[in-house]
């Protein structure tokens, strides 16, 4: 090989020896040579060990090849440096010396042919149909190929809309109580959840922060039903970070407790907007198709008043996929009739599921409607609860 091919297939921002070079060119070679296009990507791996720790930038292409497409993190690794694009190469970064080494063609084909051949044939004919091209399938993902649940809720059930009217939340949604939120922590909170609570009662209209002062939650519930709150909620922390939520309703229940991850505060967040302002938000409740997936929702749409105010244009979102509830608060404007921009102000967290009560809490005697057990309900990727 001559001096101008290594240079253009060995970069120099690449520092690899000589005789790594070699033993490469050579494996490909051979291998090429044997027609044996499976055991190119399993023995090249042996002669890139040097590469790979020295360009750590492509570790991860290394690792796609290994466990997905046959070779195709290895194949894009050797073509990382060189010039043009390759025809057989579907990545943006190809060489354009297929001519001249034949068994880099053999490597960059990271599809195979008939399947290429498909899609070549099917671009062609949408391209000749035109606006009359029939839609392109809906690939499949784990949220459309999700296993039927049996509770899942039909709006025009009349035996859903019964048990609605007659639950725990039915006075808020009659307007006959008006939401007054208390929020406390665990026994001696660190600084970090201190901040999320307070930040959470700046989302929350008519929410009070008081702490526990070492008061069980079964001494705090009576004094929370005298002073007509109606609804409690727990920050618990382990190791300074807030790591779960307890939400009761007053005064009859239900309870929910929630394994709560990635908490960001407002000065964590990435271009956000200025302070909430004390405006109503509006509330967003998306993806709660299951009868306990209704309750859950049911129960954060009580935390908030009936009437926002849209002259804040503040939105709180609780969005459940996959069984994960992502919250987070925004502020949008309209920039036209088709376009709006939206801010998020903070904070954000992630809540989990893991069990739901009857009545207030009480984790000795209390009844639980439904218990997240990972080893009977986690069978299945595509089977969800919420």
């Amino acid at each position: 090989m001559s001096s101008m091919d290594r240079e253009d297939f060995f970069p120099g921002r690449f520092k690899i020896s000589s005789q790594t070079q070699e033993y490469i060119l050579d494996a490909l070679d051979t291998l090429h040579t044997m027609k044996r296009r499976e055991l190119v990507f399993l023995s090249i791996f042996a002669g890139i060990v040097e590469w790979h720790i020295l360009s750590p930038k492509y570790s991860q292409s290394l690792s796609l090849g290994r466990g997905g497409l046959r070779g195709g993190g290895v194949a894009w690794l050797l073509a990382a440096g060189t010039r043009g694009a390759c025809t057989n190469c579907s990545s943006a970064r190809g060489c354009s010396r297929a001519s001249a080494r034949p068994w880099h063609v053999a490597v960059c084909s990271q599809e195979y042919p008939e399947k290429l051949a498909s899609r070549k044939k099917r671009r062609k004919e949408r391209e000749a149909l035109g606006d009359q091209a029939p839609p392109k399938p809906v690939p499949k993902t784990i949220e459309n190929q999700r296993v039927y649940d049996e509770t899942t809720v039909d709006p025009n059930d009349e035996e859903v809309a019964f048990d609605e009217s007659t639950d725990e939340f039915a006075p808020y949604f009659n307007r006959q109580t008006i939401p007054k939120i208390l929020i406390t922590t665990s026994d001696r909170p660190r600084g970090r959840t201190v901040r999320f609570c307070e930040q959470l009662s700046t989302v929350i209209p008519n929410s009070h922060v008081y702490y526990r002062r070492g008061l069980a939650l079964k001494r705090i519930i009576p004094q929370c039903i005298a002073r007509d709150f109606t609804d409690l909620i727990v920050i618990n922390e382990d190791r300074k970070i807030p790591n779960g939520l307890v939400l009761s309703h007053l005064p009859d229940g239900p309870t929910a407790h929630f394994r709560m991850s990635s908490v960001r505060l407002r000065k964590e967040i990435k271009r956000k907007g200025k302070e909430p302002t004390e405006h109503v938000p509006e509330v967003i409740l998306n993806n709660f198709t299951t009868r306990l997936g209704h309750s859950i929702g049911r129960m954060f749409a009580s935390l908030f008043p009936h009437d926002p105010q849209f002259i804040g244009r503040q939105v709180a979102t609780f969005h459940n996929q996959r069984d994960y509830i992502f919250f987070r608060f925004h502020r949008y404007i309209f920039k036209s009739e088709k376009k709006v921009g939206i801010q998020e102000l903070g904070p954000r967290f992630t809540l989990k599921l893991r069990s739901l009560q009857k009545g207030t809490f009480d984790s000795k005697f209390g009844e639980y409607e439904w218990i997240h057990k990972r080893r009977e309900m986690d069978t299945s990727r595509r089977k969800f609860h919420l």
